[in-house]
């Protein structure tokens, strides 16, 4: 076995790993495996003799890597490439099934594609692998504080997603008065239900603030007039009908008794993908 054989031997056993820190970090199997690739590159043409934890070296290898892609995504305004699915694994791993396998609801992929970067990474390595915040701040070459300061602003974003309002009946209070507010153009109204950091993603992009997103929810008014309460995969949401086929959808994420997070979902394969009931 040549050197390099046995280097690709050492590399496809943290591969599952690594896939699942790229997928966290971009949401995208695709990109996730492009960032894997480029690891590869890196370390093929590397001199890794002194390193002693091949992993932690790969780990923040693929951490720079998606740090990069993201940068550069946000940038150029795109979403990801393939949204939020499972990334496919022909040798199942099983760090990668537990992480892919946790609460993870539409609700708060939406709150982690609206962290920074810098946040997203500082939380997803730290809060989820364990990497040392010493590592992280020379990945983003800032100091260790900063780096935990950024893990602990993204934590605060993400929990407040993990523990939702999980009454159905006071999620169809909010949902309605939401609507009536809507179909009113009720600014004041939409700010009384909506969490002062409310997230608003929909395919044409992403808003943030309670008063942003009353503002854009206010100027549809004659969307609002048409849609009507559903369940959503079980969870209370709004639906614009035509034809008998639900063309627009509204998931939303409660906290504390308010809208968290709002999901518009417009494209029909991700619509086709959905169970939409009456409510």
């Amino acid at each position: 076995m040549t050197d390099n054989d046995f280097l690709a031997e050492r590399f496809e056993g943290y591969r599952g790993h690594l896939r699942a820190v790229a997928y966290r970090m971009l949401g995208s199997a695709a990109e996730a495996e492009d960032a894997v690739q480029e690891a590869w590159f890196r370390l093929s043409r590397s001199d890794t003799g002194a390193v002693d934890n091949l992993g932690g070296w790969l780990t923040t290898v693929v951490g720079r890597v998606c740090l990069d892609m993201l940068r550069s995504r946000r940038s150029r305004g795109e979403e990801p490439l393939d949204g939020w699915r499972p990334a496919p694994s022909a040798d199942p791993d099983p760090v990668q099934s537990a992480l892919l396998a946790d609460a993870v609801g539409p609700a708060l992929l939406v709150v982690l594609d609206t962290l920074s970067p810098a946040e997203r990474l500082a939380f997803v390595l730290h809060d989820l692998f364990g990497v040392p915040f010493e590592e992280i701040g020379g990945i983003l070459g800032r100091a260790p504080a900063a780096a935990r300061q950024l893990a602990s602003r993204a934590r605060r974003r993400v929990r407040g997603v993990e523990a939702p309002e999980a009454d159905p009946v006071r999620q169809r209070e909010v949902v309605d008065a939401f609507l009536a507010a809507a179909r009113d153009g009720d600014f004041d109204g939409l700010l009384a239900v909506l969490d002062p950091d409310v997230v608003a993603r929909s395919e044409a992009g992403v808003n943030s603030g309670a008063a942003r997103v009353a503002a854009g929810a206010a100027s549809f008014a004659h969307l609002a007039r048409v849609a009507r309460p559903v369940l959503v995969d079980g969870v209370t949401g709004l639906a614009v009908f035509a034809g008998g086929r639900a063309e627009r959808v509204l998931v939303f994420a409660f906290l504390a008794g308010r809208i968290s997070v709002i999901d518009i979902v417009s494209d029909p394969s991700r619509l086709a993908g959905m169970t939409i009931e009456a409510a």
